[in-house]
């Protein structure tokens, strides 16, 4: 069993610090915008598109935004409303904490939108693609979230079990590491096999992300505590998973509108 002990605070100068959350989010966006590109360079070259590549470096700036604000916003309405009802300027003060995987994707989706209409840009091959690099950034964070002893999972006896002191004593479920294998490392295999076969159509690896995703996270949450302020909704399902089943309808009709 291995006891949590992991600092959260890579370096702190004082006036300049930095975090491995911080870190997540800079590797997650700068490994996505070039393997992103690469992507967009191979759909050029299979099936002769022409698809701008300098277009997707004015496309990053729309997500770094579209997740920042879908994520925040994500949060405070799925997860805690009734807080910040009552202290609404709080909702600006990102750095305390509180983001909403499934409201920074719906800002994702909003923005691809606004910039594909905006740039004459298909949004379909857009979608496609960061479907196909997310799961980078999903497999970072969920180390960070593991390194700051956030999101943890249900009390465990197995061997591999993580006491989180900060917690209590418990051995428990280490299930950020879970994600990061799941929504991190086989979503990628999976997502990445699928573009460059064959027969591969636009929005096909957007719709599969979003279906496997929340098979994947369902799976994941199973082991997982669920948020202290929700806790089960009706007693049965977590908010994450709630989300996340909404998520397989829409992967599900997507996907069957594509074929």
């Amino acid at each position: 069993m291995y006891i949590h002990n992991l600092n959260p605070i890579i370096f702190d100068f004082g006036i300049l610090s930095l975090r491995w959350y911080s870190l997540a989010y800079i590797l997650g966006i700068v490994l996505g915008w070039w393997y992103g590109k690469k992507i967009i360079f191979f759909i050029n070259n299979r099936y002769k598109k022409n698809f701008n590549l300098n277009l997707f470096d004015d496309y990053i700036t729309y997500i770094i935004i579209s997740i920042i604000i879908g994520g925040r916003l994500g949060y405070v309405l799925f997860y805690n409303i009734e807080y910040f009802f009552f202290n609404p300027l709080e909702i600006f003060f990102i750095w305390n904490g509180g983001m909403s995987f499934h409201g920074g994707l719906l800002g994702i989706i909003i923005g691809t939108i606004i910039f594909s209409k905006k740039n004459n840009f298909d949004k379909l091959v857009l979608l496609d693609v960061v479907s196909c690099v997310a799961p980078i950034g999903i497999f970072f964070g969920r180390l960070a979230n593991f390194i700051n002893g956030e999101l943890y999972g249900k009390p465990s006896d197995l061997s591999w079990a993580v006491v989180f002191p900060n917690i209590d004593n418990l051995g428990r479920h280490p299930s950020q590491i879970y994600e990061a294998f799941l929504e991190g490392i086989l979503l990628f295999i999976i997502l990445n096999f699928i573009i460059k076969k064959s027969f591969y159509r636009k929005g096909e690896c957007a719709a599969l992300f979003l279906l496997f995703y929340s098979i994947f996270r369902i799976i994941c949450e199973l082991f997982r505590e669920p948020d202290l302020q929700i806790g089960y909704i009706f007693n049965f399902i977590s908010m994450g998973s709630l989300l996340s089943f909404i998520m397989i309808i829409l992967g599900i009709i997507m996907y069957l509108k594509i074929r």
